[in-house]
């Protein structure tokens, strides 16, 4: 009887990883990690570039957390990681652990100056614009060793309390510094700088970093409000540098115009005007600008901006905030009345109207009237049950209501302004004018929608490690994970650009998206497999996956070859 011959099919996923290593190795992330985190120790098993390699693959597409890596890395074909056969196996906590120690230990800066400078090359990034923002990367727990402490002879960061943007006070943080280009919105530079740093120290280190990337000095920094003080302005300027910025409400140029618009007209230049996309209110999302009267105490251009939906969105703040100021102020009117009240004093009621007129912030749009009334009981003299002989004495009693007073003229003021807010900028007249300020600023949400993709998309959450040194080490990984997604949204939207593409079908029913993310890229792609006949260990026949129409679509627009995947013939 003749033996019977066994066979096992074997599957690997590829998913989108072929994509992401095509643009892993024209930025050559590999090597460069190689170059600075090299192999120390003749003994390792798996180099620690070869781990950095595969957590940063997971970062990128997998989001699973460093304890699931061995597990994620399992059903991928160990090449697309750079992984020996099975070389999964070697992927354990301590591991990835001690590699996220040499990555700390090794001079990042320069790792990531390089990384930077092959970017701008490789895919000719544009340098004349920077977007700059910070965000708060939260931790759970004390963390009593991080605080700046030293470790193997390199300051880590400090996790403390500071003002927190994710509105979590009760937690510590750490801040994240990310600048962008206005090439795409490439993250181009980060910093992570301790939780309780303030924004407005971060500029100029940021701004002279940005200056070394670029090779020159006139490029245009936007950041937000923190930007606005004499010493970073001043700095920026006199080096030659241009930038832009929002002036802040406890500046007095800000309060004196808020006067001067009283009664004064402005010369609004309308730059955009464009169907809303809120679904509610105007049906037009309109917007202006108009050149201050007067300059900046230091001589700066100050551009005044308005929107149509900013304004509806004053106004409607301004109406929730009053009706709510009505609704506590007949809640507190009410209890006045009340048996049990036990607020006798005019100063004690003073004091409670105050606390409401300030916690609904209404304090310019209205005002309180105290209104005292004399209120006759009649109290039993003596103690016991009332009966015929009980004799009773007259009191009056101080009584007070409230009577709430709208102020007609504050609220006519302050609406004088609504959907008005300041730039700053040193930009000359003649190198770019208001609108031209405006168009720039408005590319700002672009980076905030990075800050948003680092903690909804990659679920930034580093507080599960040994030590603060790795969580350094982690979020160069997770800026480097960005700096790939950016180059894929933006090398597809150009393709969407020179062929005249306005939508593609990326959506669930092959709905239109306009504006495709890599996520929605990476979504396509991560079904695709390879399967494997092995007979005896060796592979007798492979079969290897047929990418569908939209699959070819998305690597021509990104000029991706098809080769990258298995089997697929650049010429079909």
């Amino acid at each position: 009887m003749a033996k019977q011959t066994e066979f096992d099919l074997r599957t690997r996923l590829l998913g989108a990883l072929p994509l992401v290593q095509h643009f892993i190795d024209r930025l050559q992330l590999d090597s460069l990690l190689q170059q600075y985190v090299p192999i120390t120790d003749s003994r390792f098993r798996l180099a620690p570039a070869v781990s950095l390699g595969v957590a940063l693959r997971n970062i990128i597409v997998g989001r699973r957390p460093l304890y699931g890596l061995q597990e994620w890395a399992a059903s991928f074909d160990p090449v697309l990681l750079g992984l020996p056969d099975e070389g999964f196996e070697l992927l354990n906590d301590d591991r990835v652990g001690r590699a996220l120690d040499q990555l700390f230990d090794a001079d990042r800066a320069s790792f990531m100056t390089a990384v930077a400078m092959k970017a701008i090359s490789e895919f000719d990034i544009d340098l004349n614009q920077f977007h700059n923002d910070s965000t708060s990367i939260t931790f759970s727990g004390e963390y009593a060793m991080a605080n700046g402490r030293k470790i193997r002879g390199k300051r880590a960061v400090e996790i403390n309390r500071g003002h927190n943007k994710d509105h979590r006070p009760d937690l510590k943080q750490l801040l994240w510094i990310l600048t962008v280009t206005g090439d795409g919105a490439i993250p181009i530079h980060y910093r992570v700088c301790d939780g309780n740093t303030n924004d407005d120290v971060t500029h100029i280190d940021t701004w002279e970093a940005l200056r070394k990337i670029a090779g020159k000095d006139d490029f245009l920094y936007i950041a937000d409000c923190k930007l606005c003080s004499r010493k970073n302005m001043a700095h920026i300027a006199s080096n030659g540098g241009r930038f832009i910025t929002v002036l802040p409400q406890t500046r007095r140029e800000y309060k004196w115009f808020r006067n001067y618009i009283q009664d004064h007209v402005l010369a609004w230049l309308e730059v955009i005007r464009k169907p809303s996309a809120r679904g509610r209110g105007t049906t037009e999302d309109i917007w202006r600008v108009a050149e201050s009267p007067l300059p900046s105490i230091e001589g700066y251009r100050i551009i005044w901006v308005f929107s149509q939906q900013r304004a509806e969105g004053d106004q409607l703040f301004r109406l929730k905030a009053l009706q709510k100021a009505t609704h506590s102020i007949d809640a507190l009117n009410t209890r006045l009345q009340g048996k049990r009240c036990r607020i006798r004093k005019r100063s004690t009621l003073e004091d409670e109207v105050q606390k409401v007129l300030k916690r609904t912030g209404v304090e310019r749009w209205g005002e309180v009237e105290i209104v005292e009334n004399t209120k006759v009981v009649f109290k039993q003299i003596g103690g016991g049950r009332p009966g015929p002989d009980t004799t009773y004495e007259k009191v009056e009693q101080l009584q007070f209501s409230l009577m709430w007073k709208p102020n007609a003229d504050g609220i006519a003021f302050d609406a004088r302004s609504d959907g008005l807010y300041p730039l700053i900028t040193n930009c000359k007249e003649d190198e770019l004018s208001a609108g031209e300020i405006l168009k720039y600023y408005k590319f700002q949400p672009r980076l905030e929608k990075r800050h948003e993709q680092l903690k909804t998309v990659y679920l930034v959450a580093p507080a599960l490690l040994k030590n603060e040194g790795r969580i350094e080490a982690l979020l160069l990984l997770f800026f480097l994970a960005m700096l790939v997604q950016g180059l894929i949204e933006r090398e597809l939207r150009q393709g969407m650009k020179a062929e005249e593409i306005a939508t593609l079908p990326l959506y669930p029913e092959g709905r239109s998206c306009k504006a495709p993310t890599a996520n929605r890229v990476f979504e396509v792609f991560e079904k695709i497999q390879r399967h494997e006949l092995v007979h005896d260990n060796l592979i007798t026949q492979r079969f290897d996956p047929i990418l569908t129409p939209l699959q070819r679509d998305l690597l021509r627009l990104m000029s991706v070859p098809k080769r990258v995947f298995p089997g697929q013939d650049d010429d079909a």
